[in-house]
């Protein structure tokens, strides 16, 4: 491949008069701005998000299609089989099981129950706040229902989880409701001073806290994905000891036991019930959908509730009630949940037919309560009712009595109110931390050992970008020229075949005779047009300049905000759609890049010089995929000048608030590579980092 140093194609754009060739009106647009009337189409800044969604929905038609064809209880089981095995292995395994250093810190008493305020280690120092209710006045051993709490600031201490146990402990049941990380008394990532900035509802909570959960959550997550992993493995982890303890206590009866949870807690019921063989009666609330309904409206929720892959894969919220079948399931739902209805009866059906396949078809069951989202009192009453039916061979009605729940004080596990302020507490940051430094020496030890071709086709399995003969063929579609300060300027968009398009301008000088430049920002080529001294400085060294909008940028770029933008950026949902997809925005953006640059390379006339490659300019978020581009196809580039990126995943990992990383995250990538390898592989002297930035500070 010959690569443009005089391109005759470009040069004859100069001689074209500037309005000569597209309507008059765009002649008074910004000269910059690309998709300008009479364009059709989703608004700019909704086309990358639209574009994932509809390759969602195919993906999801793939598995409803697939689903269908199910006919016999073989055929199920495989399903099944076949779909835990899956959310095993991207969850990332899970550690050894170590002691849980369980300790009963206080007492409470109750009408018919009493409360034992328990401290546990579900990894060492990585402390666990619980609430046991037992009954009283019954003789045990009782069942035993785990109970995860929802996305509530105040975890374990909000009233209707507080009345939920209460319910099942007086009707003999023992609950263990305990605290997740980022809630009540587990936040993850503490204030080490009041001048740190904080959400309000958070500080409000704890003077120490900093984040709300959904943010904590996303925040460790990050860290969680480069190394494999997820935030539900930690949160399913914790889960599974706390049912280990559960189990171990003289007062329940190991064999008999249920789980139920409301909101957060019905995506952990969902989760642990699927994986968890012991649960034999279960009943999540308020977060059974389906993909369907969910990622067009409400859209992906926060880290632990996308898998990484699941809908390329084909594993659907049913899935999660499916993975346990013939076990009993009882789905609580609410009329006017932001989780859609029309998927929680969606699902219902699904799992109905499945379990009427294996010969159950009465171990599943739907409550829905003509309420919005919450663990209602209806909803309380059928988790209470479904537990004594398959727990204590009960089946009776249940009717909650008034129940006065405990104050926040009283039901405190740690002197300080916060795990973290323990001595030698672990925080998941402090975990994703340890686990990226165990993976380093195999990590740099496997990468020496190969080839620098291997070691290009490792990447490229790992990110997601294909060479450049397998790239599709970009429909390059000029859709005007103007000027710029006397300059001619060419406005361009690019488009994948069955992708969205790039939008473009192509900046001449009066003589081309040095190959081109190509410039990334974030904000787009609208940045360039007010960096002037830059651009001259390209256009009278001869050079053609492409102001490139990746996917996502300039044009494309979502405007809106949302509930964490200042910490994830308003890419967001698109981010999360491709991971739900399988894949990365890193590789998207490089393969975009990469035939962007095919495209202005194709255009070199035959018995061209001139190879010393394209000057690639990257800024901030982009420097990432750029240094991609350049390592594996470094034949394209002269040279690369990455601006304030960070230099290594690694530092991510250890950074307790990275700003804006989640687009920059590659599943599982640091156990293959990290981007100081890149640099290297890129080869000598083809990349300059130009004041990089810690990750915490990055754009």
């Amino acid at each position: 491949m010959r690569l443009l140093s005089c391109c005759p194609v470009l040069f004859s754009l100069v001689l074209l008069l500037p309005g000569s060739a597209w309507p008059q009106a765009n002649a008074v647009e910004d000269p910059w701005l690309v998709l300008t009337p009479p364009y059709h189409g989703p608004p700019p800044q909704a086309l990358l998000k639209q574009w994932a969604l509809d390759r969602c929905e195919r993906a999801l038609r793939r598995r409803a299609a697939e689903f269908e064809k199910l006919d016999r209880p073989q055929a199920c089981l495989r399903w099944a089989r076949e779909r835990q095995e899956f959310f095993r292995k991207q969850l990332g395994g899970f550690p050894p099981r170590t002691p849980l250093r369980a300790k009963v810190v206080g007492t409470l008493q109750g009408e018919g129950f009493r409360v034992e305020k328990v401290l546990f280690e579900s990894q060492p120092g990585h402390y666990v706040t619980a609430l046991l209710y037992l009954p009283t006045g019954r003789k045990g051993p009782f069942p035993g229902v785990l109970e995860p709490c929802g996305h509530s600031i105040n975890g374990k201490g909000a009233g209707a989880y507080q009345q939920a146990a209460m319910l099942m402990a007086r009707h003999g049941i023992a609950v263990l409701c305990y605290d997740p990380i980022g809630q009540g008394e587990r936040y993850q990532i503490l204030r080490q001073n009041e001048r740190q900035p904080a959400q309000q509802r958070a500080v409000e909570y704890h003077p120490k806290a900093r984040f709300l959960s959904t943010t904590e959550h996303t925040l460790v997550g990050i860290g969680a994905i480069l190394v494999g992993s997820n935030t539900a493995r930690y949160r399913i982890w914790d889960g599974i000891r706390a049912l280990d303890y559960l189990q171990s206590r003289p007062e329940v009866d190991p064999k008999r036991i249920g789980c139920t949870g409301n909101s957060g807690g019905g995506t952990l019921t969902s989760y642990l019930m699927a994986l968890d063989q012991r649960i034999w009666a279960a009943a999540p609330a308020c977060y059974l959908t389906d993909f369907e309904h969910l990622l067009p409206q409400r859209g992906p929720q926060d880290a632990e509730q996308n898998i990484f892959g699941q809908v390329a894969f084909g594993l659907d919220h049913a899935d999660y009630v499916l993975m346990r079948a013939p076990k009993p399931t009882r789905i609580l739902a609410a009329t006017f949940d932001g989780f859609d209805i029309r998927g929680t009866w969606a699902t219902f059906r699904q799992a109905k037919r499945f379990y009427g396949l294996l010969g159950y078809p009465g171990r599943v069951d739907l409550v829905e309560a003509r309420a919005p989202h919450g663990f209602t009192r209806l909803l309380r009453e059928g988790a209470a009712r479904w537990m004594l039916r398959h727990l204590r061979e009960e089946p009776k009605e249940v009717f909650e009595e008034p129940i006065t729940p405990f104050e926040e004080e009283q039901i405190r596990c740690t002197p300080q109110g916060q795990v973290m302020l323990l001595p030698g507490a672990r925080s998941v940051i402090d975990l994703n931390r340890e686990w990226e430094e165990r993976l380093r020496t195999d990590r740099q030890r496997r990468w020496e050992r190969l080839s620098p071709e291997k070691r290009r086709q490792r990447v490229r399995q790992v990110a997601g970008v294909r060479p450049l003969g397998q790239l599709s063929k970009l429909k390059a579609s000029k859709l005007g020229q103007t000027t710029w300060q006397g300059f001619a300027v060419q406005k361009w968009t690019l488009t994948p075949q069955h992708g969205v398009p790039m939008t473009a301008v192509l900046v001449l000088p009066q003589q081309l005779k040095a190959p081109p430049v190509v410039w990334l920002h974030p904000q787009g080529k609208f940045q360039l047009a007010q960096r002037p001294e830059e651009l001259k400085r390209y256009l009278n060294q001869h050079r053609a300049v492409l102001a490139l909008d990746l996917p996502g940028c300039g044009e494309t770029r979502p405007r809106g905000r949302y509930w964490a933008v200042d910490y994830f950026g308003p890419l967001y949902h698109e981010t999360m759609l491709l991971y739900l997809l399988g894949e990365s925005m890193v590789g998207l953006r490089a393969e975009y890049l990469l035939a962007a640059v095919k495209w202005l390379v194709s255009q070199s006339p035959a018995g061209t010089k001139d190879r010393s490659g394209v000057l690639l300019v990257a800024h901030h978020e982009l420097t990432v995929p750029a240094l991609h581009a350049v390592a594996l196809e470094p034949q394209l580039f002269a040279r690369a000048e990455l601006v304030r990126g960070i230099r290594s995943w690694a530092e991510v990992v250890a950074t307790p608030v990275p700003k804006n990383q989640l687009i920059n995250a590659v599943h599982g990538v640091l156990r293959h590579y990290d981007l100081p390898e890149l640099v290297e592989l890129a080869g000598p002297g083809r990349v300059r980092l130009i004041e990089p930035v810690k990750p915490d500070s990055a754009q």
